[in-house]
């Protein structure tokens, strides 16, 4: 069987650790040519690089600070100068800065919004200038946008949260061209910023339907069914992979 991706180029902002990589490797399995941008460890980038390369898959990588609209936005056109077009557009990176609300930093507004909001508006914006119609956006949020799990989360979830409103307003504003836009809110995952033996491991699951942490390939494939032919009457939606966390 042809897979379900042949001919299509995705682009993975945040795409080559942890959930990101995921998605990543599943986007060239289901034969998309892949481009990820990340911000550091450009050893495992490479890493990842390499596999993808041995399974056929045509990827670049691209190390970016997407909290500087200049270099994002650069890095999106050396990818369209690479591969011509963009179909698919994950956005993945994401930023936290947790504590006690009067202990933020001054500048922790900024920092926060500037990855977790700014960064997918701008990329988006970019992106459908070279997006032929009946392309795909997709947004990694957070289920605490809907249900935050205790203190100290304010600002990450009020992040969380603006993917919300900005995931159905570009779904209208790209309907007329057949592009959809949706997004994913995972509840807990067992990567390496949340493991599933990690010291906050029982409590994250304390409030699941489903007694475990989701995997990185759950998600991902969820993210891969949005991008496929197969969820093209899907747009504007809200997608949680929580556990039943929201539930």
């Amino acid at each position: 069987m042809t897979p379900t991706l042949h001919n299509k180029v995705a682009l993975i902002i945040g795409g080559t650790r942890g959930i990101g990589a995921a998605i990543t490797r599943r986007m060239a399995e289901d034969g998309a040519a892949v481009a990820a941008i990340h911000l550091s460890r450009a050893t495992e980038a490479a890493a990842l690089a390499t596999t993808l390369r041995e399974i056929g898959t045509d990827v670049l990588t691209i190390r970016t600070d997407i909290a500087d609209p200049d270099a994002l936005l650069s890095s999106i056109d050396t990818v369209v100068t690479r591969f011509g077009r963009i179909d698919i557009l994950v956005n993945c990176a994401g930023l936290a800065i947790t504590g006690p609300l009067e202990d933020y930093p001054a500048d922790a507004f900024d920092r926060v919004f500037a990855v977790n909001v700014r960064a997918p508006f701008l990329a988006a914006q970019r992106v459908v200038a070279v997006m032929p119609d009946g392309g795909r956006i997709i947004t990694i949020g957070s289920i605490v946008a809907c249900r935050a799990p205790g203190a100290g989360a304010t600002l990450y979830a009020a992040s969380k949260a603006a993917l919300v409103g900005m995931t159905r307003g570009m779904a209208r504003d790209l309907g007329g061209r057949g592009i959809t836009v949706n997004l994913v809110q995972p509840g807990p995952i067992d990567t390496e910023r949340n493991p599933a033996d990690g010291p906050n491991a029982v409590d994250n699951r304390s409030a699941l339907a489903i007694q475990r942490h989701g995997t990185a390939e759950e998600v991902a494939g969820l993210v891969a069914y949005l991008a496929s032919d197969a969820a093209g009457f899907i747009t504007g939606s809200v997608n949680n992979i929580d556990g039943g966390w929201a539930a």
